[in-house]
This record gives C-alpha cells, sequence and structure tokens, in this order.
C-alpha cells in the first residue's frame, strides 16, 4: 500500500516538473518571436513599442507621437552604427 503512495507522489512530481519546463518554453519562444520587429531592434524605439516605429535617428513615434529613446540593446547584436 505505501508503495503505491509513493509512485502516484513519484508520477505527480514527474508529471509537474514536465509541465512547467514546457510552459518555460513556450514563453521563451513566445518572447524571442514578439521582440522581432523594428519597434524593438531599431537604434531608436518607442517607449511604447508601438508597431511600425523606431528609427535610426531620433525622432518621434508616428503613431502615439512620444519622443524615441536610445535602444541600449541595439549594439548588442552587433550594429556598429
Amino acid at each position: 500500500m505505501k508503495s503505491t503512495y509513493g509512485i502516484i507522489a513519484l508520477l505527480f512530481v514527474v508529471i509537474t516538473l514536465v509541465s512547467c519546463s514546457v510552459n518555460v518554453e513556450s514563453d521563451d519562444k513566445k518572447e524571442s518571436t514578439e521582440q522581432q520587429g523594428k519597434e524593438y531592434t531599431a537604434a531608436y524605439i518607442c517607449p511604447m513599442h508601438c508597431e511600425g516605429s523606431g528609427s535610426d535617428e531620433m525622432g518621434t513615434c508616428p503613431v502615439c507621437g512620444m519622443d524615441y529613446e536610445k535602444n541600449e540593446k541595439h549594439n548588442e547584436s552587433g550594429h556598429s552604427h
């Protein structure tokens, strides 16, 4: 009887760990695909990340009118301009 409870507890732990790792992987994939547009990769970006915004020069967002901010992650990807 004790071994049955042990097997059930072990299965519960394994299922929980597997489901958690699947959720983490899908969140990582979602984040990486969401942040590939110009509004994330340009040298200057809108703080609101409006779709279609972003520029290689200072300016304002054509969607919401906010001033662009320097994209700190832009040079991390190897850009030299």
